[in-house]
């Protein structure tokens, strides 16, 4: 009791300033003149930015299950417009037969895309990786691609129950088959080391024609990835005297500094195509792959 006595006693003026601050507050506010105005006018102010910055930092979180939301149902269409595209397909080719009476829709489709959020990354490494979400227990499987909006990413490297390592163009050890949009000519993608932004295109010959700013895309010449994703644009290019091949620049399509949702490329006949190819050309050509 002695110790709360001298405690009010000690700031007996703070407390005697709080209670006039407050009294006069009232007063003015039970006043229907200026100050009661200028009291109310400043008094919304106050709330209205409280409640602007509070509204912001409840939509900041609003805004990630949106973003989450959208890419699960960008992942959603994408197999609906895979699964189209491969009944259209198949009806076109049934059109060129003489048997009109035997057209029919396959219900299977090449490719299926499972929906994963990047929880780790680097890309100051010489050899980068990226960590997923997903393992296992969502059908990811080692050398599955992997693509965003933006483009290609990389390729599954390993996988756990509920988590996957890939190996993303930013690291030497991924090859990334890719051709020219215009002219459909093909060649390796590799990264140096040097900049996440850009890679290098190989194995162009002299006598290829193309112009800055083209286009590149994946070959389908592999099973990673489909025909026809978006992997970058020429940026710079040179070439010796001496030299049969181009030194060709490709700036990514993929911001790898930005990177958080990605979609998984489950090549639904993958397996098949292997065990044939294994058969026919050995374990070698699988490997380069």
């Amino acid at each position: 009791m002695k110790n709360l006595i001298n405690f009010l006693v000690k700031y007996s003026v703070v407390f005697l300033f709080v209670f006039l601050e407050v009294f006069s507050i009232l007063l003015i506010s039970n006043n229907k003149g200026y100050q009661r105005s200028v009291l109310l006018s400043s008094t919304n102010r106050v709330t209205g930015w409280m409640y602007e910055k509070s509204s912001n930092f409840f939509d900041f979180f609003k805004l990630k299950e949106g973003n989450k939301h959208l890419s699960d149902e960008n992942t959603l269409l994408l197999n609906r417009v895979t699964q189209l595209e491969s009944q259209l397909a198949s009806l076109t080719d049934s059109l060129f037969t003489a048997d009109w009476q035997k057209i029919k829709i396959p219900p299977e489709r090449e490719y299926e895309y499972i929906p994963a959020k990047v929880i780790r990354n680097t890309t100051h490494l010489s050899q980068n990786y990226i960590t997923l979400n997903k393992g296992s227990e969502m059908g990811v499987k080692p050398d599955m691609g992997v693509i965003s909006e933006n483009g290609v990413v990389g390729v599954v490297q390993s996988v756990s129950k509920k988590f996957s390592k890939v190996i993303p163009i930013l690291n030497p050890q991924t090859i990334i088959s890719t051709k020219f949009k215009r002219n459909n000519y093909y060649g390796p993608l590799e990264w140096d080391g040097k900049d996440y932004r850009f890679a290098n295109l190989k194995d162009i010959a002299r006598h290829v024609k193309f112009s800055l700013g083209d286009t590149l895309i994946t070959s389908g010449l592999v099973k990673t990835f489909p025909e026809g994703i978006f992997v970058g644009t020429i940026d710079n290019y040179d070439i010796k005297e001496s030299d049969a091949y181009y030194n060709i620049q490709v700036k990514l399509g993929v911001d790898f500094r930005m990177l958080t949702y990605v979609k998984v490329i489950n090549y639904l006949n993958f397996q098949e195509q292997t065990d044939l190819e294994k058969q026919v050309y050995g374990e070698e050509t699988d490997k380069k792959e």
